[in-house]
């Protein structure tokens, strides 16, 4: 797609992360001139892939459900054909505790919200009175309203449920770390109730949990770049822009090493850190900046351990309860037989060990939980500092929107406005909501 023959200055999208390259995507399907401009030698941001050995991993086991229409459908439109690049299964949760089953709970394939209705009821691990509490919850999902300046921790909310002690340990807590990186006593239960509503309220399909074939490498940024070049957009890697240019409450270009580029429009999908430090000098933004600073960051630790390739998991993935590891999945469904991913999400006691001690007591707890297990042969420590943003009590009040006070200038990212906590659908819709708004804006 040539500049000059389109009749207008490119877009300019800084950051090749998941929100960056759907803002691209879309923009470049109608026939909008794109720059994407990427710091790092490869895209994907903090979803992307890297070596460990002889296979290709990810810097991060990232969970996909079928509540991710967006990204399915972008994935569609760069030519991933979904049906065959993941493997679809109903929500599963199993999980151990104390070298027993602590829940075992299915999802059966019926409409929502019966599915969840069913799966409560056929859970094993819990006792009448949990089943009947975690019902009645479910029905309340959509009543429940909590206006941004009125959110309470997820603790609060489930304590105001009436959930039992052991509801809330062997079901609620677990999946408010895994999906809001945030322990229960501090996470926003409107980002919470968010997840649970698309995930159980709408189609049955929405809560089954989508296991990739492939590494991230091949969802989305291998064949997202093709797409890009074969659509004509300039995709520049291991550059990095150090200034956006604003001149009369509009933004002009950004700057990359010792050149300006112009731009119609400038999305920055970059970390909202990263953001707040490109646009901490404009005086317009101060207030976007103070917000930005209001984020926060939570880590997220994925440890890879590979052991000889007839070690399986009963389950794709399982939880362990009174441990430092809470997730593991099985890799053998994306062609890693024998290796498994350990996930320990938000702050604790394991951000404090380094990987040696980590790995030590990370397989310590594997070989008490699966104790046909051999040890293990090699280990990979991900540690990514700044994952997710925090999704604490109160935090949409800061969680920008798309459109900035400079005019033309656009945040993507996660961390925007979306209601969702730091996911990848999250990111891709983000991206998406930029490049419509500024394609609606070239038709005025």
């Amino acid at each position: 797609m040539d500049e000059s023959a389109a009749g207008q200055q490119p877009v300019v999208i800084v950051g090749g992360g998941w929100a960056g390259m759907a803002a691209a995507v879309e923009l470049c399907h109608n026939n909008v001139p794109v720059v994407l401009i990427e710091a790092a030698r490869q895209l994907g941001g903090r979803a992307r892939s890297l070596r460990f050995g002889e296979y290709v991993v990810d810097n991060g086991q990232h969970i996909i459900t079928g509540a991710y229409q967006s990204l399915l459908e972008l994935l569609e439109r760069i030519g991933v054909a979904t049906e065959n690049t993941f493997t679809r299964i109903p929500l599963t949760l199993h999980c151990l505790g104390d070298e027993c089953l602590s829940l075992h709970l299915r999802a059966p394939r019926l409409p929502a919200p019966l599915n969840l209705t069913g799966a409560l009821i056929k859970a094993r691990g819990l006792s009448v009175r949990d089943k009947l509490q975690a019902l009645r919850f479910g029905r309340r999902l959509q009543l429940i309203d909590i206006a941004v300046d009125r959110d309470i921790s997820v603790r609060a909310l489930l304590h105001s449920e009436g959930q039992t002690p052991a509801l809330i340990a062997k079901l609620w807590e677990p999946l408010c770390i895994a999906t809001l990186n945030t322990p229960i006593g501090d996470a926003s239960a409107r980002i919470f109730l968010r997840v649970l509503r698309e995930s159980f309220s709408r189609q049955r399909k929405h809560s089954d949990l989508l296991l990739p074939r492939v590494e991230l490498g091949k969802l989305l940024p291998n064949p997202g770049n093709e797409y890009l070049e074969q659509h004509g957009a300039r995709v520049m890697l291991g550059q990095r822009v150090t200034a956006v240019q604003c001149a009369s409450g509009r933004v002009r270009g950004v700057t990359v090493g010792n050149q300006t580029l112009p731009a119609s429009h400038v999305v920055l999908a970059t970390p909202h850190i990263v953001s707040r430090r490109l646009l901490s000098a404009e005086p317009l933004l101060a207030p976007l900046c103070t917000d930005l600073a209001a984020l926060g960051n939570a880590p997220v630790i994925t440890l890879y351990l590979q052991y000889p390739t007839p070690v399986q998991l009963p389950h794709s993935m399982t939880g362990l309860h009174g441990s430092v590891v809470q997730w593991v999945f099985d890799r053998s469904h994306c062609g890693a037989p024998g290796m498994v991913a350990v996930v320990i999400s938000a702050t604790g006691i394991h951000t404090q060990m380094d990987n040696d001690s980590l790995t030590s007591k990370v397989a310590a707890e594997l070989a008490a939980a699966f104790r046909h297990w051999p040890a293990h042969q090699h280990s990979l420590v991900v540690r990514e500092k700044r994952a997710t943003f925090s999704s604490t009590t109160g935090i949409d009040a800061h969680r920008p929107d798309n459109q900035t006070a400079m005019q033309s200038l656009w945040l993507a990212g996660d961390y925007t406005s979306n209601g969702l906590p730091a996911t990848l659908e999250g990111a891709v819709r983000s991206g998406l909501s930029c490049a419509r708004a500024i394609i609606d804006s070239t038709k005025e």
